[in-house]
């Protein structure tokens, strides 16, 4: 979704760049991987390095092992990477140790959790970038805490809403979804009528206890509001490995295979809720205006907090429970659109990069 945004802008406006786009792989998927570049827009990667599943270290290691030829065959004036997963500082250190500027999108986030791995890897992303662009202000107080120099740093929005609100319109309602991917609904799907659901972090599904707990509470909470829940590979392959499939077949609790960007847009748009564990759908549902519910102990993107939509419960059922039955009685957090989450934050960085690099890149 950050890609998406990113690069087409860069091979436009007065200094074009010429732009090569590895896909690492690491979002293995075939069936999401399709669909998530068709609906976005993305052209066919130069190439698709197909690292596939693995450990954190293992993962990683064969990102930098099959990144690194690929840097000394293009000769890159710069390595962009997004976000915060092992692609992201497995190919900046590849790129810093041959001398390659870095460039950090998303940058200065963090849930001060050191136990997640994305964490750490954000951590170190930005302590390795030249250029770092940030979504909230507050990543600026971050970063310059942990030393990192303030002219590194451009706050430019966020690129995530850039592709939401592109395509947005294009976002197909609920009821041609359900069609589509599960043969219908048992229970009516008018606008504000269910809540959606995502689970896929490790510190949610890789533990029998946690994961059964937290669908014995989702299950209950959807007698309240119907629960559509697209599950991730990740999770089902737990769910199945825990023997949990049967807490999947209550009434209104709706299990459907993943699905692509446009299908989530669609059910998101139109929830009266959203419960998930998902860094981005926080993001999302706050420039919908969507109240959302994340099953996580911290957040990352802590704006969506204070300016948005969201409300942190962690894995308490108590707290799950009443967060849901606020929203039901009471409407929820209202919120509002975060500063310069326009629509143009891709532009921006666009600007910054092609006044450094067009002399570089344009070849």
């Amino acid at each position: 979704m950050k890609m998406a945004a990113i690069l087409p802008v860069l091979k436009g406006g007065n200094s074009p760049l010429n732009t090569y786009l590895v896909h690492t792989g690491q979002h293995y998927d075939a069936a999401m991987k399709d669909a998530f570049f068709h609906q976005l827009d993305i052209p066919t990667p130069n190439i698709d390095l197909e690292v596939g599943s693995g450990t954190h270290a293992l993962q990683t290691a064969e990102i930098m092992r099959r990144f690194e030829p690929i840097i000394d065959q293009e000769r890159p004036g710069a390595v962009l990477v997004v976000g915060d997963v092992n692609s992201t500082i497995a190919c900046a250190l590849v790129a810093v140790k041959k001398g390659v500027p870095v460039i950090h999108v998303e940058a200065g986030l963090r849930s001060w959790d050191r136990t997640m791995p994305e964490e750490i890897n954000r951590i170190l992303v930005d302590q390795l970038a030249d250029f770092l662009f940030t979504t909230e202000r507050i990543a600026l107080d971050n970063l310059t805490r942990e030393g990192i120099s303030a002219n590194k740093v451009h706050f430019v929005g966020n690129v995530m809403i850039d592709t939401l609100l592109r395509l947005l319109p294009k976002a197909p309602q609920a009821k041609s979804i359900l069609a589509k991917f599960s043969g219908g609904a048992p229970f009516p799907l008018d606008s504000g009528s269910y809540g959606l659901l995502t689970l896929h972090r490790p510190s949610n599904v890789d533990e029998a206890d946690m994961l059964e707990g937290l669908l014995q509470e989702l299950a209950s909470i959807s007698k309240q509001i119907p629960l559509i829940f697209p599950i991730h590979p990740r999770t089902r392959a737990q769910i199945k490995r825990f023997g949990l499939e049967k807490l999947l077949a209550e009434t209104n609790f709706l299990p459907m295979p993943p699905i692509g960007y446009l299908e989530m847009l669609g059910l998101m748009k139109d929830a009266r809720l959203v419960l998930t564990d998902s860094g981005g759908i926080q993001e999302e549902t706050t420039a919908l205006g969507i109240p959302c519910i994340t099953i996580r102990e911290n957040t990352e993107r802590p704006i969506t907090i204070t300016s948005g939509t969201n409300t942190l419960v962690g894995s308490d059922g108590k707290k799950m429970r009443m967060a849901v039955m606020e929203v039901l009685e009471g409407g929820g957090k209202a919120g509002r659109i975060p500063e310069l989450w326009d629509g143009k934050a891709a532009l921006r960085i666009a600007a910054v990069l092609q006044d450094s690099f067009a002399n570089v890149c344009a070849r």
